[in-house]
């Protein structure tokens, strides 16, 4: 029991970075596609930074993390009896479902660093915005499933997550129309103070 807990504590640590790296790489691509829409030389400055710090969080945290949280949740689900029992239940397949999904959540994000790596830009700062919920979507159903231990039950989580994300992009949306409405009146305002210089 002790071995298998330690192999458990060693998986959620690197389960943390991982999404850690995750969350946090889809940031600086909506960082790196504003940074794309900047003057030079404000914009070949930001880029190469942007450049820098995505490459490191990508491959010296977010994808070492992936492949060490991966090697111990294998190596606990197949070589110990307990994760052999796990195996049995319907949630694990439910929640390898969701593993599954988000290898290929890496994938795109993968596709994406690389295009931005040679500013190849293609999505919106709004579209990455959305992006970014994706990994917040299967983090909660995967937490669900393994607490409530059951197929249906974190089902109603996940809805709750969902209404709460779509609650927030309302909020995003609604405050982008009010900066875009004031926007024009700040610029009036300046130029109505020059004028009068």
């Amino acid at each position: 029991m002790e071995y298998y807990n330690s192999l458990k504590a060693l998986h959620i640590i690197f389960v943390v970075s991982w999404f850690v790296g995750l969350f946090y790489i889809v940031r600086l691509f909506v960082y790196q596609i504003e940074a794309a829409d900047k003057p030079s030389p404000e914009k070949e400055i930001l880029q190469k930074q942007f450049k820098i710090m995505a490459y490191r969080l990508w491959y010296i945290i977010t994808w070492p993390s992936t492949i060490l949280a991966s090697i111990f949740a294998f190596w606990m689900l197949l070589f110990t009896p307990m994760g052999n029992a796990w195996l049995q239940m319907p949630w694990m397949h439910v929640k390898l479902g969701f593993v599954f999904v988000l290898y290929l959540y890496q994938a795109k994000c993968h596709q994406i660093f690389k295009q931005l790596q040679n500013d190849d830009v293609r999505y919106t700062t709004n579209y990455m915005r959305i992006w970014n919920e994706g990994a917040t979507l299967i983090l909660f159903s995967v937490v669900f499933l393994v607490v409530l231990k059951s197929a249906i039950n974190w089902i109603y989580g996940v809805v709750g997550i969902i209404v709460f994300t779509g609650l927030l992009m309302l909020g995003f949306k609604f405050y982008k129309r009010i900066r875009e409405k004031n926007a024009p009146t700040q610029e009036g305002g300046e130029n109505g103070k020059e004028n009068n210089k």
